[in-house]
């Protein structure tokens, strides 16, 4: 016979146990309630760890670090330590495992049905009625993921998951964390699912719907042919090893993504085939943790999720929402980790050393089940969680960790490197902020999910190059997307944690720009502005959101609302906009048929109510203003740690290392910081000569002119290859820098990422060099190729007639005609080309203790050095 399980002390109870128990014993076990194993910071846990231990073939390290990965369940263990004696001596005598019994438990009551949602609480609205304008840098990023998404073979994606079942397999398998070799494979197959369950429903992409169907289809059969419910791409050794708390790399967390992509493939795309084959899942993985319960506790059941769950929590609440069997709630129940809920419910801010993707998602599941269930304690937890990160954790771009954890709170000056912000804590921490909005209303979310949203998500695809990704946004100064330990992924062979996260995000941009409230007068509450429509079917009007591209030297977002009635019969509803914290009434305008507004004040929401009428307009002008944030620390030494934001958009500076900003003598930013003006984008070059078979381009080193290889777009190399002209009599120069009205101006060049330094000659046979200010050196006057060419042009000193600038292949020095001959021609013969970097729209110039530095939005960016917070002399705010 099988011993009864130990009856369980409810979940509420022992987090109220965890208030009265001394707080040192509290924050031990708090430490030990994590996945960091062995406690010695090995950082197993981390997936980039985990990820080098299976590609390893040093069997004896791998064996001596995964040895202490698990904490050893004894009976005077860390859970049982928290727990009165009288509990743990009582046994309820019962023949065979009674759910009914477990949720009485835990619970303290019968419970019911899930609660109606979305009575009391804005709603999401439906993708399939949002549209993003193809044109946007939100449409273009859709784009280039939804290419990513249909350029990936089902085959090849299902190779491991056909293996497993005993099915044949055709093709080869996908490498990086799919490979065969990875115990974390099939994850990203179910992150897939869910993104083209988003994106069809974004895009309605016949080609993408026929694809994901046929991923449900082939994973039915591998779920139908294991023949217990069971569905993964690798066996069900790994949950072996699980609940015996041996090695293994978190089989749960690939779980939960396939049963979420199932669950949104039915949700989103109507597939009842995919709820069928969640809910059959979920039978099997609750008879798993039934037995484990059985033969041992419950408490070694806790023990079990200091291994990485993903979101099992989530996707079982939201499993239950939809069936209201009972036996999902109680499944997701076991799944919330109560010994990391229990901090965060005593409102005590101890995740330093927690890895925080692994602890994220339980917070998701906790708000889940304050959606399902109504326990206001599960509010309280996801709103001090997002206290917590957002004041003492998380970076200017809105993300947060450092090498995958969480470091001590207010002491992020220490942790400024490349293995900044994992891009899959952003994805989780919108769903936070989103459901905390959703709830309250309160603009801060809504703040901070354009804060990373713009920041956090839009800055980690490389361009528009479909399925190359980063894992890490680097903080540190001098750092590169492209230089982390990561660095880009690439299409067939990365399939990293933050690739799956990431096809999600790009897939369901639209759907944190809409949020409704049901009742007699619907209302719509407008928190994002990306340009968009939206087809509200209950407040009966189609909405066309316009936003004028921002830019650095008119500062203003300027956003306008058209409103057509999609109803015969329409009725009172009210439109709520939001009115940003980055804006001020100073210059604000709003208009509604072009009568003017009286605008509220930033942070709050523009309300109109009416009943609409065709050709309805309203429009909002805000001024854009330009600030500085201090770093998460409060160490006095690191108060002049700042980063520079306009509006939304976190500013970057090109720039390799350096960060000392001198602004002690300046009363306002407008001393140090100045937009660069619109005239100048149309005046950057590069000059091109060949070489052989080769194109050289001149360039900046280390403030020395020299000729490189012409490099690709997005790169420093590039940046160091761009010059901007200025021209002495600016009136004689128009539009772009063409050869034809070029030739004969007296001009200098400005290197593009070193605004107010300029190339200046040292005399004839000497090389150039890149100085601060002007001189009688720095200027040239532009003249025709004297290779005699039509394309081309050379470089005369001002000051010294019949010397150019010069290349012998590598050296670029100032060389007289008269001491040359056609070679020398040839070498002072240029190719003027539009620049190989172009500025940014929103472009700026801030003043540096030794050099100046070019802003641009760090999303922008792509290979170029950057630095994103500053040494700032004056504590400017």
């Amino acid at each position: 016979m099988v011993a009864p399980p130990r009856p369980l002390l409810s979940v509420a109870g022992f987090l109220l146990l965890l208030v009265v128990v001394a707080a040192e014993v509290c924050y031990v076990s708090g430490k030990l309630c994590t996945n960091t194993g062995n406690g010695n910071g090995n950082g197993v846990s981390s997936h980039t760890v985990r990820a080098q231990l299976m590609s390893s073939e040093n069997q004896t390290q791998k064996e001596e670090i995964l040895s202490h990965y698990h904490l050893t369940p004894t009976e005077e263990s860390a859970w049982m330590d928290l727990l009165p004696r009288k509990l743990l001596g009582s046994h309820r005598e019962a023949e065979e495992f009674d759910w009914a019994a477990l949720y009485r438990t835990l619970r303290g009551s019968e419970g019911g049905s899930p609660r109606a949602r979305g009575e009391e609480f804005l709603r999401e609205v439906s993708l399939h009625d949002v549209r993003l304008d193809p044109e946007s840098v939100y449409g273009k990023a859709q784009q280039t993921n939804l290419d990513y998404l249909l350029v990936l073979d089902v085959d090849r994606m299902l190779w491991s998951f056909r293996k497993t079942a005993g099915l044949d397999a055709p093709g080869t398998p996908y490498g990086g964390w799919e490979a065969p070799s990875m115990e974390l494979r099939g994850h990203f197959v179910g992150h897939y699912m869910s993104a083209t369950a988003l994106m069809w429903a974004s895009t309605h992409n016949d080609t993408l719907r026929n694809k994901m169907s046929s991923v449900v289809d082939a994973l039915y059969a591998c779920q139908k042919n294991m023949g217990n419910g069971y569905l993964s791409a690798f066996p069900t050794e790994l949950f072996d090893r699980f609940e015996a708390l041996k090695d293994v790399w978190a089989p749960y967390y690939t779980i939960h993504k396939i049963m979420a992509g199932l669950l949104d493939q039915y949700t989103l795309a109507g597939n009842d085939q995919a709820l069928q084959m969640v809910v059959w899942m979920a039978e099997y993985f609750g008879n798993r943790v039934k037995n484990v319960i059985q033969k041992y506790s419950i408490e070694r059941h806790w023990l079990s999720l200091n291994e990485e769950t993903g979101g099992m929590n989530d996707v079982l609440y939201r499993l239950y929402g939809i069936t209201g069997d009972k036996k999902h709630l109680i499944l997701a129940h076991l799944f919330d980790k109560p010994c990391f809920l229990g901090l965060l419910a005593m409102q005590v801010d101890s995740l330093s050393g927690f890895h925080a993707n692994t602890h994220i998602p339980v917070v998701v599941g906790a708000q889940m089940r304050y959606e399902i269930t109504g326990d206001t304690l599960y509010k309280d937890i996801g709103a001090s969680f997002m206290d917590f990160v957002n004041s003492s954790h998380s970076y200017a771009t809105g993300g947060t960790s450092v090498s995958e954890f969480w470091s001590d709170p207010k002491r992020l000056a220490d942790t400024l490197s490349t293995e900044d912000e994992e891009s899959c804590t952003t994805y989780n921490m919108l769903k936070v902020s989103r459901h905390l909005f959703r709830w309250t209303k309160e603009m801060a979310y809504a703040d901070y999910y354009e804060r990373a949203l713009t920041n956090g998500v839009l800055s980690i695809q490389r361009g528009r190059e479909p399925g190359v990704m980063i894992y890490m946004l680097p903080q540190g100064p001098g750092q590169s997307k492209g230089r982390s330990y990561h660095g880009w992924g690439t299409q067939f062979d990365s399939f990293w944690c933050c690739y799956g996260t990431g096809i999600e995000s790009f897939s369901k941009l639209g759907d944190s720009i809409y949020f409704e409230e049901l009742g007699s007068n619907p209302g719509l509450y407008i928190i994002q502005f990306i340009p968009s429509s939206f087809n509200w079917k209950s407040g009966g009007i189609m909405l066309n959101q316009k936003v004028r591209p921002v830019n650095s030297w008119d500062p203003y977002v300027q956003v306008s609302l058209d409103i057509f009635p999609n109803q015969s019969t329409i009725q009172i509803s009210t439109l709520n906009l939001r009115i940003p914290f980055w804006t001020s009434l100073n210059g604000g305008k709003g208009t509604f048929n072009a009568e003017e507004l009286s605008l509220p004040s930033p942070g709050s929401f523009l309300s109109i109510t009416k009943k609409w009428s065709s050709n309805d307009s309203l429009a909002l002008k805000l001024p854009i203003s330009l600030r500085t944030e201090a770093i998460k620390d409060d160490r006095s030494e690191y108060g002049s740690i700042q980063a520079i934001l306009f509006g939304p958009y976190l500013l970057a500076g090109l720039t390799d290392k350096e960060w000392e900003i001198d602004a002690s003598n300046s009363s306002s930013m407008a001393d140090w910081v100045t937009p660069v003006p619109a005239s100048s984008r149309s005046q950057l070059i590069s000059l091109t000569q060949p070489s052989g078979s080769q194109t050289l381009v001149l360039s900046n080193s280390n403030y020395s002119l020299t000729m490189y290889q012409k490099p690709k777009a997005g790169t420093d190399q590039a940046v160091h290859a761009t010059f901007l002209l200025v021209p002495q009599f600016p009136k004689r120069l128009r539009g772009s820098p063409r050869r034809s009205s070029s030739i004969g101006q007296y001009v200098m060049l400005e290197p593009c990422d070193l605004p107010g330094m300029v190339v200046v000659h040292q005399g004839p046979n000497n090389g150039l060099a890149v100085q601060a200010g002007s001189s009688s050196n720095a200027v040239f006057r532009v003249v025709a190729g004297l290779d005699g060419s039509p394309d081309s042009v050379s470089l005369e000193a001002g000051n010294r007639k019949g010397c150019f600038v010069h290349s012998d292949g590598d050296s670029v020095k100032l060389a007289c005609v008269e001491d040359g001959n056609d070679g020398v021609k040839a070498g002072a013969s240029f190719a003027m080309i539009g620049g190989l970097k172009q500025y940014h729209p929103i472009s700026f110039a801030a003043k540096g203790a030794r050099r100046n530095f070019l802003l641009e939005p760090l999303l922008s960016l792509r290979d170029e050095s950057y630095t994103i917070y500053f040494n700032i002399g004056s504590q400017l705010s």
